[in-house]
C-alpha cells in the first residue's frame, strides 16, 4: 500500500497489522473511518486486514468501497483480487489483478497473485511470465520467491524451483518453504539413515520452528529409529538362542545347562549391541530429536507397541541366557514368544506414524 497522503491513525493500523495484531488494527481504522469515511486508505487498510481474519467477504466489501471512492485505486484493485481469490472466484480475482497491474505495473504484489491464479485460469507460460516479473520487480522480497517457487514447480522447471530456495535461503536463511525443501532434499538422498534423517529435522526445526510439515517428518523419521530397535532385540534373540541351542539340529545337542562364562560372554555382546546400536545414537542426537522419542512414544500407539516388542524380545533373550536352564521346553516357548508378534507387526507397521 502507497504510504502518501496516509493519515496517522491508518498508518498505526498497518503497523498493528504488521505486528499480526488484526484485532486492533480494525479497532483503530474503525475510529479513523468514523470520522473520515470517505478515506480510500483506511477502506483498503480495513480490507487487508479483514482478509487476514478470513473475513474475506466483508474483505470485498471494504475493497469495493474504496474502488468506490477512488476507481484508479492500485491497491484497492489488489486487495479485491486477494478477497475473491480466497472465495475461489479465481476469474473475477485475476481480472482485479491485471486491473491493478494496468494502473501500477511497478508494483511486485499483483504480479506475484496473477500468476499463481494463472496456474488455474491460464497458462503455464503466462503464469511463469509473471512470476519472473514479480522476482524482477521483488528480488528481495520472500513473498515473489514462494511465487517463483510454486509456478517453476508446476512448469516443472528444477532450475527455477531451486533458484528460488536458494534466494529465499538468502532473503531469510529461517525461511520454512526452503528450510524443508533442502532439509526433505538431504534426508531423502537414498541411503540415508533415520538417525540421520532424525537429525536433520530436529536442525532444520530449530530454524523454522513453525514448520507442521517438519515437525511431522521429524516424528516419520524418528518412527523408523524405533522400529530399528526392533532388529537390535532380534539380533540378541537369536543369540541367545543358538547358545542354548533351543532348537538342536544335525548332531548331537548341546548339554544344559550352558557354562556360565559362556552366559556371561553373550550378555556382554548383547549389551554391546544395545550400546552402540541404540544408546550411543540416541546420545549424538540433536536434543530436538531426543526429545521427539519421548514425546512420540507418549503420543503414538504404534511407537509404543513397535518399543514394547523391542523390550519384550530383549527381555526374552535375557532370561533364556540368565537363567542356567536345563529343559529346553520353556527356553523354545520364550523364543516363539518373543520372536512371533514381531514378525506378525513388522509387515505392516511401516507407515503407522
Amino acid at each position: 500500500m502507497s504510504e502518501t497522503s496516509l493519515h496517522p491513525r491508518v498508518e498505526q493500523a498497518l503497523e498493528l497489522y504488521g505486528m499480526q495484531r488484526r484485532e486492533e488494527a480494525l479497532a483503530v481504522l474503525a475510529r479513523r473511518l468514523a470520522e473520515a469515511p470517505d478515506d480510500h486508505t483506511a477502506w483498503t487498510a480495513r480490507a487487508r486486514c479483514l482478509t487476514a481474519l478470513g473475513r474475506n467477504e466483508e474483505g470485498l466489501d471494504a475493497a469495493d468501497q474504496a474502488l468506490k471512492l477512488e476507481p484508479g485505486l492500485a491497491d484497492g484493485h489488489f486487495m479485491r483480487g486477494f478477497a475473491l481469490r480466497r472465495m475461489s472466484r479465481l476469474p473475477e480475482a485475476e481480472q482485479s489483478q491485471r486491473e491493478a497491474i494496468r494502473i501500477a505495473p511497478e508494483h511486485w504484489g499483483p504480479h506475484a497473485q496473477r500468476a499463481e491464479m494463472l496456474i488455474f485460469v491460464g497458462t503455464k507460460e503466462e503464469a511463469l511470465e509473471e512470476a519472473l516479473e514479480a522476482v524482477r520487480l521483488g528480488p528481495d522480497v520472500v513473498d515473489t520467491w514462494h511465487t517463483m517457487y510454486k509456478v517453476a514447480a508446476f512448469n516443472s522447471r528444477s532450475d527455477l524451483v531451486q533458484e528460488s530456495v536458494r534466494q529465499l535461503l538468502r532473503i531469510d536463511p529461517t525461511d520454512q518453504l526452503a528450510v524443508t525443501e533442502v532439509t526433505g532434499r538431504e534426508a531423502r538422498r537414498p541411503g540415508t539413515s533415520a538417525t540421520r534423517a532424525a537429525d536433520l529435522y530436529a536442525g532444520a526445526l530449530a530454524a523454522a520452528p513453525g514448520s507442521a510439515s517438519l515437525r511431522s517428518d521429524l516424528d516419520r523419521a524418528v518412527y523408523r529409529m524405533l522400529r530399528g530397535t526392533r532388529w537390535l532385540a532380534l539380533l540378541c534373540l537369536v543369540s541367545a538362542a543358538v547358545t542354548v541351542d533351543v532348537f538342536p539340529t544335525g548332531g548331537a545337542a548341546k548339554e544344559l545347562p550352558v557354562p556360565l562364562g559362556t552366559r556371561l560372554w553373550v550378555l556382554t555382546l548383547m549389551a554391546v549391541v544395545w550400546g552402540f546400536g541404540a544408546w550411543h545414537r540416541y546420545r549424538r542426537l540433536r536434543t530436538g530429536a531426543r526429545l521427539t522419542v519421548f514425546t512420540l512414544v507418549r503420543r503414538s500407539f504404534w511407537s509404543r507397541v513397535v518399543l514394547g516388542q523391542a523390550t519384550w524380545a530383549t527381555l526374552c533373550a535375557l532370561l533364556l541366557v540368565a537363567v542356567p536352564w536345563s529343559g529346553r521346553t520353556v527356553p523354545q516357548v520364550l523364543f516363539w514368544l518373543a520372536l512371533v508378534p514381531n514378525l506378525l507387526s513388522m509387515t505392516h507397521d511401516r507407515d503407522k506414524v
